[in-house]
């Protein structure tokens, strides 16, 4: 339908220029170019060879030359119906939309929908969108003393625009723009459903009977809503329902039973069950709009305290239909920097989640919302969803300006998003709370944060009661704070739900060992992506470090950082890799191939011993979510695949520790390692087992044992030698099939040599991209 192009031109050229038609575009002499859309406008400079990769090399800063870019993106439409309304699903950011020369609206914010009723002719139509750059943009607002961000990111504060965008130890500075998602023109209907709501009151499992709320809001035209009618009807295999209702208000409820209800579970816990649903609407017995989506019944809640000790008296548990979930999970952060290309990453990045054995993605709030996609299959795999809003690691404006925005933007994500059943939760900002309290050195109360506090506790309770919300992750609460605690110090203890970073030095060091908190919602630890990879998007990959120490600007720009100054924000990174490195083996090579196994070696067996540290503490743990699963750019970092998806080392490791019935050991005590079982199934496991020393070929335990559901219990002991280094292959049989995990004991200072050949012998040499 729509042929786009784009022009562009630096601020200074048209700061006072109004272009509103294509006519206006091609008499300026700005520069040309065809556009994609959805897409985003760097994109199409790199297609058309106006820009080199940004992606490769050092040519990620050049981005930051186009930050005082204004684009016009033009097409001419046909329009038959000229009552037909013109919908945008995303602009990023700041723009004025014109039609035949006439401003339709005005946008300013990346995460809304937007419908727009233009004054349509018959026939051809002009469509003009003028982006306007968001960092010119943004000093119209005035940002108050009491906010602090990154300085990096003060620009983001007042824009709804995500907020990696502007630099995140994660991602590039690359603020880009660009209509980022669909366009299309739809009916304009005087009679329509404008939105529906279910809730699952209550179920009863053994009866099979589940107790619904039903809300319908619709707009109507007629004069008496006597002539309106609904119906609902809802098919999940064998199992229907269906009610139907005269309107007596353009909002109105319905509470209704089905009988041999199929329940939706996350995944290990039972099945996904979705019932096509459709929603009819009629006037005077005609049909009019019909409104569809897969509804899941279940119930869900997290419980969970203000605060806990090391005793564990505490509690942060996700229930599902009344049962307790332990979560494995991964942070879903951007999926790629250009976000007009998230979609085409989505299937293959939730296969990898399904994979690898998760049960939960967190979607992290520096973030953009995720697409309907996402939340469908989230649905149909049985993943849980921990939704932060739109904010992370900033103090933002504590004025009713900014609040009215972020509750405008709350409002419409809620209603988008609260029929999913995979939905677990909603929280109000990534690590806001930590940043109120001390990131300004001076500590004050985050529970007087209006944002967190009061406007989007109040849109959760307004327009989906029925789930659960956290003001931050993590959470401060007034308990928390009023216990007068440096929090930068014993956190771990105090909070039941935490990030776990810490130094990032051994990860077997006291920061890990003693750290406290039922939840991890955040931890991770570095591994270099594959040389294949590394040759993808580096000119040098084989120089890391430049003579006096300091990493290459290569490397530099690829752990995010904005600038080539070596002692900038995100400067540490590469050399806190190779520190870890260093930590595990003693020394490091200098041989590429060599030294990248080694840090991905590095990485998975730490992420591997914070896993299965929550797991043998199960229900006093009661899950983690690891930082993360992919790279949404070519880089440095903690992700398990890179931007390639080609997999690092880390990946196997957690695929192995993830099983849902699985064999691990428990750190020892006096020398003695206690062999665990954990089931996360709904039944129990027979398993039989044997313990072996992978390098002498000795078998040091084995046995049979049955695993009752949901638990996790010691199952042997075995005795270890004082200071021994030696590589356990722990292998078990359920059902007929084999699995295997594995065990080194003092793995500090170690081998390398030895460990690659015990890695070889037990079949777990699973590099890819050597």
């Amino acid at each position: 339908m729509f042929c786009w192009q784009v022009a562009y031109a630096p601020n200074y050229l048209c700061k006072e220029q109004r272009i509103t038609t294509i006519a206006e575009i091609a008499a300026s002499g700005y520069d040309v170019i065809p556009a994609a859309v959805p897409g985003n406008f760097e994109i199409d400079m790199m297609k058309a060879g106006k820009l080199e990769d940004i992606y490769y090399s050092t040519n990620t800063l050049k981005a930051q030359e186009l930050e005082n870019l204004h684009l016009w993106y033009f097409t001419k439409v046909e329009i038959e119906d000229v009552d037909s309304l013109l919908h945008f699903d995303g602009i990023d950011t700041i723009a004025d939309i014109y039609v035949n020369g006439v401003l339709v609206k005005s946008v300013d914010n990346m995460f809304l929908g937007y419908d727009v009723y233009p004054d349509w002719k018959q026939g051809e139509n002009e469509l003009v969108v003028h982006i306007k750059p968001v960092c010119i943009e943004a000093r119209k607002y005035r940002i108050p003393a009491s906010s602090n961000a990154p300085k990096y990111n003060g620009g983001s504060l007042y824009v709804r625009k995500a907020a990696h965008m502007y630099t995140w130890d994660i991602m590039p500075r690359i603020i880009s723009a660009g209509i980022w998602k669909e366009v299309s023109i739809q009916p304009s209907k005087k009679n329509q459903i404008h939105d529906v709501y279910f809730v699952t009151n209550h179920i009863d499992l053994e009866n099979k009977t589940a107790e619904l709320r039903f809300f319908i809001d619709l707009d109507a035209e007629g004069d008496f809503m006597k002539d309106y009618s609904y119906t609902v009807e809802g098919v999940c295999g064998e199992n229907k329902f269906a009610f139907s209702e005269q309107l007596w208000h353009t909002q109105q409820q319905k509470f209704f039973t089905v009988e041999n209800a199929q329940f939706w579970w996350p995944r290990n816990a039972g099945e996904q069950n979705l019932y096509d649903t459709k929603i009819s609407l009629y006037y005077q017995g005609e049909l009019c709009d019909t409104y569809s989506l897969k509804l899941g019944i279940r119930t869900m809640k997290l419980e969970r305290t203000d605060v806990t000790d090391t005793n564990g008296s505490g509690e942060f548990c996700f229930r599902v239909n009344g049962k307790k979930i332990f979560v494995l999970g991964s942070n879903w952060v951007p999926l790629d920097a250009l976000h007009s290309n998230d979609i085409n990453r989505l299937e293959q990045a939730l296969d990898l989640v399904e994979d690898i054995g998760c049960n939960m993605l967190r979607c992290w709030g520096g973030n953009v919302y995720e697409s309907d996609r996402f939340f469908e299959l989230c649905d149909e795999k049985g993943i849980l969803i921990w939704q932060d809003f739109a904010m992370g690691c900033a103090v933002y404006p504590q004025e009713e300006q900014f609040a009215k925005m972020l509750e405008e933007e709350a409002v419409y994500q809620i209603k988008r998003l609260r029929n999913h059943a995979c939905l677990a939760l909603w929280a109000g900002d990534n690590e806001g709370d930590l940043c109120y309290m001390e990131w300004g050195r001076f500590r004050r109360d985050p529970n007087k944060n209006i944002l967190t506090r009061r406007v989007l506790a109040q849109a959760v309770e307004t327009h989906d009661y029925a789930r659960d919300y956290l003001p931050s992750s993590p959470y401060v609460s007034q308990a928390a704070f009023d216990m007068n605690i440096d929090l930068s110090g014993v956190v771990a203890d105090v909070l039941p739900e935490d990030h776990l970073w810490g130094p990032r030095d051994y990860f077997k060091g006291e920061y890990y060992k003693k750290a406290f908190c039922h939840f991890a919602s955040e931890t991770g630890y570095h591994g270099f992506p594959s040389p294949e990879s590394l040759h993808k998007f580096l000119k040098n990959p084989e120089q890391i470090f430049r003579e006096d120490g300091h990493p290459t600007d290569e490397y530099l720009v690829h752990a995010s950082s904005s600038e080539l100054d070596v002692h900038s924000d995100y400067a540490y990174r590469i050399r806190l890799a190779h520190n870890q490195v260093v930590t595990l083996f003693g020394e490091a090579s200098e041989e590429l191939s060599e030294f990248v196994r080694q840090s991905q070696i590095s990485q998975a067996e730490a992420k591997k011993y914070f896993i299965e540290r929550f797991r043998v503490a199960k229900w006093k743990r009661t899950g983690i979510i690891w930082w993360n699963i992919l790279d949404g750019w070519p880089q440095v970092s903690d992700a398990v695949v890179d931007y390639y998806f080609t997999k690092k080392l880390a990946y196997h490791y957690i695929k192995r520790s993830q099983e849902p019935v699985c064999l691990m050991f428990d750190e020892p005590t006096e020398n003695y390692l206690s062999l665990m079982g954990v089931n996360d199934l709904s039944e129990d496991a027979d398993v039989s087992y044997t313990v072996t020393d992978v390098l002498s070929g000795k078998k040091v335990l084995d046995g049979i044992t049955h695993l009752r559901a949901d638990s996790a219990q010691k199952i042997g002991e075995m005795q270890i030698a004082e200071g021994e280094k030696v590589f356990y292959l722990i292998t078990w049989e359920r059902d007929g099939k084999t699995y295997k995990n594995h065990y080194f004991t003092n793995i500090i200072d170690i081998d390398y040599t030895s460990y690659m050949q015990a890695l070889k012998q037990c079949g777990m040499d699973e590099f890819e991209g050597f």
